[in-house]
């Protein structure tokens, strides 16, 4: 069950970009091509010397070294194959622009790789500021957590990230676990401090509050004070992305008594898997997420309890798990994946959850993925 709020970015801008650079990454071919059609045909009249030239230090602009290498040895045997075709080796116009072609090319690969490795550079310094982040952010749960097993784990889409709009964290408290899985609506650095901020809410309620509806509205107050921060010169455009984003937020808590008690605010419904078959646990009462209390038009929201009984297994996930799709567009199927898995420790279950999802994505997700895996541990 997929909730009713998008809470994750949109992964149509991403696959726009990615279309945007599979195309320009085929220009300097399709020029390769445009010249053996021109020469092979009547019009081989025609100068195409600058449009073979061109094509490495095109390929240079979006492909790496070894692209920028492939471009510049098709204009070269385009330039071979045609002088040989059209009988015009003996000519100087051949022989400059094979020349011109070679100088280029040279070029163009040495510059291609000097820029590889900048940014490399550049990727692998981003990677460890991230890498730090996320220690702060979003820290790995404990193994064991009173009564209960723990594991999570984070899967960010984009390439090179660290750490997006997902959140998760794992605590024990006097009142017994408490954990809390959530997904921001947005991307960037706006995402990250909306995260940021409901977070270190939840961190620090948790401790003192009773009851897991004002664990909630700690979060949500969190939120509303970080949406109002000015943010300098990016102020408007931040205010508006600020005014648009909303969180999904679960927060849960295992209780003493063999039972899980769940506060969901738009959230996708958790998961228990319970001797081989897998329950959604949804609301009786659905409300919005964080951010939209306006919406709310009936009582406060209420803890809702659930068996979890010793050996079950409960999942918290973020809906880029449910919502991932493979090369037909069909969704992630979480619930049959569930109870696939044979796995003796949570680590090693989220793993084998992990590997299915990379399979059924062929590797390529279109959203982050948080999840936490909570198994009551048998008494």
């Amino acid at each position: 069950m997929r909730s009713p709020f998008r809470s994750a970015s949109q992964p149509a801008a991403g696959s726009h970009n990615r279309l945007l650079v599979t195309v320009a990454q085929c220009v300097p071919f399709a020029i390769a091509l445009v010249v053996v059609a021109i020469e092979f045909s009547p019009a081989h009249f025609l100068y195409t010397g600058p449009l073979l030239t061109a094509t490495p230090a095109l390929a240079t602009v979006t492909m790496g070294p070894k692209g920028t290498l492939a471009a510049a040895a098709v204009a070269l045997a385009v330039s071979v194959t045609t002088a040989t075709y059209n009988q015009a080796w003996g000519s100087q116009q051949v022989y400059t622009n094979f020349l011109a072609i070679l100088l280029v090319s040279a070029a163009s690969v040495t510059t291609s790789s000097v820029m590889h490795t900048r940014r490399q550079n550049e990727l692998n310094q981003v990677r460890r500021i991230a890498i730090a982040a996320q220690r702060v952010i979003l820290r790995p749960v404990p193994a064991r957590l009173g009564p209960v097993r723990t594991a999570s784990m984070y899967l960010a889409a984009e390439t090179g990230a660290e750490i997006g709009g997902d959140l998760y964290e794992a605590v024990q408290t006097r009142y017994g676990v408490r954990m809390i899985v959530g997904d921001v609506r947005g991307k960037g650095l706006p995402a990250v401090r909306s995260a940021a901020a409901v977070l270190g809410a939840f961190r620090e309620a948790v401790h003192y509050e009773d009851d897991l509806a004002e664990v909630i509205n700690h979060c949500a107050a969190a939120l509303r004070r970080e949406r109002a921060m000015p943010r300098g010169i990016d102020q408007a455009e931040d205010a508006q992305d600020q005014a648009e984003s909303f969180v999904t937020v679960l927060v849960a808590q295992v209780l003493d008594t063999h039972m899980v008690e769940l506060v969901n605010r738009g959230h996708p419904a958790p998961l228990v898997l319970h001797q081989g078959s897998v329950q959604a646990l949804m609301p009786t009462s659905p409300l919005p997420p964080l951010g939209l209390e306006d919406l709310i038009t009936g009582p406060p929201a209420k803890a809702e309890s659930y068996p979890f009984a010793p050996g079950d297994q409960l999942l918290l996930h973020t809906d880029g798990v449910i919502e991932a799709r493979n090369r037909d567009n069909d969704f992630f199927a979480l619930p049959e994946a569930m109870e696939a898995v044979q796995a003796r420790t949570p680590s090693e279950f989220l793993e084998q959850l992990h590997q299915e999802l990379i399979r059924h994505t062929q590797g390529r997700l279109a959203d982050d993925v948080a999840m936490v895996l909570v198994e009551r541990v048998v008494e």
